[in-house]
């Protein structure tokens, strides 16, 4: 027979200090400590003793939000929202001016998304022991930021800068946004949508200047220097320094190499294309040519480069929609030919594929070492693999709370266990490897999101065919 459950006491007395109950015959060692209105609180909801569970709340946030070690008990049926009321209380009775947030719950690796007896029950837990509850700030958006307007589709973001993010859109601009308010840059010169849009993160990268490369369904893609070292009341209007040229379809993703130096591009003509970010000076492949930047024979002359690839891997039998490039060596690439493929840039050769049975539309590394593949497409599951265990085509997560294609998936760069993804179900979905359930859904779209990012670390930007840059703030990822 087991143990009987401590309860705490309906009637505490009015004294403004903890309550202090032993526990039953046999748990003399274990003590709670629990201001009154806290008692009072746990005990209405629920007092029948065989549908508690005792837990103990532990953490590794800042000493302002640990709550008292002692174990209590606590109806059974809990969930998530009512423990992190319990916890607040807590908080609250030691720290009269706590703001009381939500919270996250933890067991054995795992995120609580039942209520605390299906939970139990599910992972083969006794309920007659202490559970040990971690809690963690839940993964949400506080705040909704002014959402950046556009002239059509926002179709690319890249959030890796700090202090700027870009867009690209299908009116043929890029557009560099300083702290997600203001438009500094426009960045010009394709001749039709903007599909993918990167930061160069340059090693050697100055003070006061960004490098950006773009790509487009006109079939190029360009190279910029932005200068953000001036303020403005309007954006400058910038044009490219070097045009690449050699895809025959237009160019669908970009990958910048960890050193900045080179990128990858995908394509709908099935290739992918490697070039390099500078121009070598034996490079004979690149000319020099002038043009006129306006139509105005007395506006200044400007000199561009063109570059051609360095190298073009095939393999792939229809469009490349994703690329990336997490470490030197190896590019990863999906397509709607159903297949992710692992590439050797040293050979520039194909050293690992998967069939995954869907058309792809997106794709990113990241998770424990950045080692694990996340990717989207032509169904409403965001599915991840482990390369790394051959022999199997089986994912090793599946997340299924969309209901439209999967338009984008990026790990958070910081955090092995979250992902955001963005759907045409109109939805920006943040998750976590330690649960099937969504951590939260951001409706701030009013049509399909065809991209997004996250932006420093505690924010979810994203761009949709309702034409705007939508920001996403406040979100705690420890």
């Amino acid at each position: 027979m087991g143990n009987p459950a401590f309860r705490t006491s309906k009637r505490p007395k009015p004294s403004s200090g903890p309550s202090r109950r032993r526990h039953p015959a046999g748990h003399h060692h274990l003590l709670v400590l629990l201001p009154s209105a806290v008692a009072v609180a746990v005990a209405a909801m629920d007092g029948d003793p065989s549908r508690q569970v005792r837990v103990r709340f532990v953490t590794k946030l800042p000493p302002p939000l640990r709550a008292p070690p002692a174990a209590i008990a606590v109806p059974a049926d809990l969930t998530r929202m009512g423990l992190s009321e319990i916890v607040n209380s807590l908080l609250a009775a030691a720290e009269p001016d706590h703001q009381t947030q939500p919270f996250d719950f933890i067991v054995d690796g795992e995120l609580v998304r039942l209520p605390l007896q299906e939970f139990l029950l599910a992972k083969g837990i006794s309920a007659e022991r202490v559970l040990e509850l971690e809690y963690v700030k839940a993964v949400a958006p506080r705040k909704q930021e002014e959402p950046c307007p556009h002239d059509d589709w926002v179709s690319a973001v890249d959030g890796s800068n700090s202090g700027f993010i870009l867009s690209g859109c299908y009116d043929g601009f890029a557009r560099l946004w300083k702290d997600a308010a203001v438009c500094t840059q426009i960045l010009e010169g394709h001749a039709d949508a903007i599909t993918s849009a990167r930061f160069i993160n340059k090693r050697s990268e100055t003070e006061g200047s960004l490098h950006v490369v773009t790509g487009s369904k006109d079939r190029s893609l360009r190279l910029y220097k932005c200068d953000t070292s001036v303020s403005m009341d309007y954006p400058k209007r910038v044009g490219a320094y070097k045009i690449l040229r050699g895809h025959t379809a237009s160019v669908k993703s970009i990958s910048v190499d960890p050193s900045g130096d080179m990128l990858c591009s995908g394509s709908w003509d099935n290739t992918i294309k490697l070039w390099a970010v500078e121009r070598s000076e034996d490079d004979d492949a690149v000319s020099l040519k002038k043009r006129r930047m306006n139509s105005d024979s007395s506006g200044p002359e400007e000199s561009q480069l063109e570059g051609s690839a360095t190298s073009t891997l095939l393999g792939h039998t229809q469009g490349v929609t994703s690329v990336a490039w997490p470490e030197q060596k190896t590019i990863y690439s999906a397509s709607w030919d159903h297949s992710v493929r692992q590439w050797d840039i040293q050979t520039v050769k194909e050293t690992w594929n998967m069939f995954c049975g869907k058309a792809l539309n997106c794709l990113d590394c990241g998770g424990e070492g950045s080692s694990l593949i996340a990717a989207g497409g032509s169904d409403p599951v965001l599915r991840v693999w482990d390369p790394r265990k051959p022999g199997t085509l089986a994912p090793v997560f599946q997340f299924s709370s969309h209901s439209g294609w999967i338009t984008a998936c990026k790990w958070h760069p910081s955090s092995c266990f979250h992902l955001v993804s963005s759907s045409f179900d109109g939805k920006v979905m943040l998750w976590d490897l330690r649960t099937a359930w969504p951590l939260a859904s951001v409706d701030s779209h009013e049509d399909k999101v065809l991209c997004a990012d996250w932006w420093k670390g505690n924010s979810v930007i994203s761009g949709g065919a309702d034409s705007k840059l939508c920001i996403s703030s406040g979100i705690h990822i420890v």
